[in-house]
């Protein structure tokens, strides 16, 4: 096969010198593989296969857990610290959990590209992860409809609730107000008032696919966050 373009999600020892690995790869989604001899001590390729740092890679099988062949590095991996690396340990955790095995999914691929970029800077953050993580609900055909009951339009005045069921808004006290969610349906992001309604409606969309096992990726930022809190 041609060496296609990847990024490692995960990777876990097998047997004595080889890995279990997860890769995002651009044409065929994820990909379950063994990496052998990854784990031996002097491997080459073990500095090869990093999370956060593009590759190139080949495998063959048929079923689904593959066997690797080609393994090169593309350029030097994100330079991630504090809360940019937990913000990219929660997207490879999103996606190892979520994404089907082998769905071809080249946008949430270019959105986590993006996504790399610019989790090194505090500013670009929040918006890079709505993007990536409506991408890969789109991919799963999961996201959200930004419509009232029944496909109506949204009042700006009412405030709105997710309904897993149906993927609209629904009225409810403790809601969003549908001014504040049509500006969600454009797509922009980025204006100033958004970013927590933004992650409120990610995280409802994405909770029924979740199920009730929490990611690690979010306790470590909650925990990370209580520490700031108690150091302010």
């Amino acid at each position: 096969m041609t060496p296609e373009p990847a990024y490692l999600l995960h990777k876990r020892p097998y047997r004595e010198t080889s890995a279990l690995v997860e890769l995002l790869t651009f044409h065929h989604g994820r990909v379950r593989a063994v990496a052998r001899g990854v784990q031996r001590p002097g491997s080459r390729l073990r500095a090869v296969l990093q999370p956060f740092a593009p590759l190139h890679v080949t495998w063959s099988g048929s079923g689904d857990l593959k066997r690797l062949g080609l393994m090169e590095s593309q350029g030097a991996a994100a330079m991630l610290a504090g809360e940019g690396l937990l913000c990219g340990l929660y997207a490879n955790e999103l996606l190892a959990r979520l994404l089907p095995v082998e769905l071809p999914v080249d946008d949430v691929f270019a959105f986590y590209t993006a996504a790399l970029d610019a989790l090194p800077h505090p500013e670009g953050r929040a918006g890079v992860l709505r993007r990536l993580e409506l991408s890969l609900l789109e991919a799963l055909d999961a996201e959200p409809r930004f419509v009232g009951p029944d496909s109506q339009a949204l009042d700006p005045q009412t405030r709105y609730v997710f309904d897993t069921a149906s993927r609209a808004f629904v009225p409810g006290e403790r809601g969003i107000d549908g001014r504040t969610l049509k500006l969600l349906a454009t797509g922009d992001w980025s204006a100033p008032g958004l970013a927590g309604p933004a992650k409120a409606v990610m995280r409802a969309a994405l909770a029924p696919l979740l199920g009730n096992r929490p990611l690690r990726s979010r306790e470590l930022m909650r925990q990370l966050a209580e520490r700031r809190t108690r150091q302010a």
